[in-house]
């Protein structure tokens, strides 16, 4: 039962984090959803949008993340 308790803790943490990251998210340095890769197409009545990098970016972090709470588990 600990361990159930330790990937709750583990996932507010996380959560907390990404809390803070987007209060936080006009003063970094790194815009999400605005970088260099991502799809935007602007017609004459409609704008398509499709964050390609900064769903890999999240893709990627949370992947690191997951790794290091199953590895000190």
């Amino acid at each position: 039962m600990s361990g159930m308790g330790r990937t709750i803790v583990a996932l507010g943490v996380l959560l907390v984090v990404i809390g803070l990251v987007v209060m936080a998210g006009d003063r970094l340095p790194i815009r999400l959803g605005r970088l260099p890769g991502d799809i935007v197409y602007r017609g004459k009545n409609s704008t398509f949008y499709f964050p390609l990098m900064t769903c890999i970016l999240i893709s990627v972090m949370l992947s690191v993340v997951l790794w290091l709470i199953n590895r000190f588990r």
